[in-house]
């Protein structure tokens, strides 16, 4: 069947195909690589304004009452927006029921897929940084790709269950005692060691708390003991958020948006829907040059085998509508589609 739609499609553009060679030839001298770099520095524009967006709370702008499916916002402070994943945890800490939160992803999802992963998260913004910092990467074959991205679900399903375990005991009577034990893992899970919550909220906070010691510490008799005293009294919750960001960070330097790939549940909470995005991607078959190309597939940071998707739209799960793919292949057979 498919063969028969392509053939159609084929002879309704041999008369047009004519028009389009010598544009796609105008553009051959221009490498896929550059066409790239144009398509990330647009993309990195828009990544920053967002970030600045998220803390312009410092110029007198909001707060305002929305939630993105993105992470890092929770522990900011001065933030102007809030992450869902972070908000949905807090409602049900609190027993109510987190509507908004999951109205949010859901429409979110519904509308553009998961482009707020490539085009709005600011620890997603970090990561392609960080690619770019490294040249070499590790390649990762199919088959442990294809069992790593259910690590994902696996945090979101450990996410959820424990704050809704705590949410029915508190409801029940005997949970406070539970939620008083567990602290700040009772009150947000996944937060309590994001590696975005320390990158962003952790760090920067322990920045300002030394900064505004130094004075009382260069004023004590033996600063060698109050360094040692200082750096015993810390929590072992703090070295093991620092822990976990220095592998987060590491993971990001040998497999680009790795953090994305395998471990982030908001990514997994987005998958979920993604297959029912509105937007999506269209692989036009009869400019695709799928034997001898494979440009789109080598780009992709999150090894979504698009060459193996349906042409007439492409909604997996594992895309994060980057657009690189559409960027970088050389015959523009691959374009956004919407709805």
């Amino acid at each position: 069947m498919e063969n028969l739609v392509i053939e159609r499609l084929t002879k309704e553009r041999e008369t047009k195909e004519e028009k389009v060679k010598p544009a796609l030839e105008e553009k051959r001298p221009i490498t896929w690589r550059k066409r790239l770099l144009r398509l990330q520095t647009s993309r990195t524009i828009v990544q920053l304004l967002f970030f600045f967006l998220f803390n312009a709370l410092i110029f007198g702008l909001g707060p305002w009452p929305i939630l993105l499916p993105v992470i890092g916002l929770l522990g900011i402070p001065m933030k102007t927006m809030g992450e869902a994943l972070g908000a949905l945890q807090n409602m049900v800490y609190v027993v109510f029921f987190p509507w908004l939160p999951l109205a949010s992803i859901f429409i979110a999802s519904a509308i553009v897929g998961r482009a707020f992963c490539a085009w709005a998260c600011p620890f997603g913004f970090v990561q392609d940084v960080l690619e770019v910092a490294k040249k070499r990467h590790s390649e990762v074959s199919l088959r442990t790709h294809n069992q790593m991205i259910n690590v994902k679900y696996g945090v979101l399903a450990a996410t959820l269950g424990i704050s809704g375990v705590l949410a029915l005991s508190a409801f029940a009577g005997p949970g406070f005692g539970y939620r008083q034990a567990l602290g700040v893992f009772a009150q947000a899970p996944f937060n309590a060691l994001s590696p975005a919550d320390t990158l962003f909220a952790v760090i920067p906070r322990t920045v300002f708390d030394v900064r505004y010691g130094i004075p009382s510490l260069l004023e004590t008799p033996d600063i060698a003991g109050a360094i040692i005293s200082g750096l015993a009294s810390v929590q072992a919750l703090f070295w093991a958020r620092i822990i976990i960001l220095a592998l987060t960070i590491i993971l990001a330097l040998y497999i680009p948006r790795g953090w994305c790939r395998y471990l982030c549940p908001q990514g997994a909470f987005s998958a979920i829907f993604m297959r029912f995005s509105f937007l999506g991607l269209r692989r036009d078959p009869v400019r695709c040059s799928r034997v001898e190309c494979r440009d789109c597939v080598k780009v992709c940071p999150m090894m979504v085998p698009i060459l193996d998707e349906p042409w007439e739209k492409i909604t997996h799960s594992e895309c994060i509508m980057c657009l690189r793919c559409v960027d970088a292949c050389s015959t523009t057979a691959i374009k956004p589609k919407f709805p």
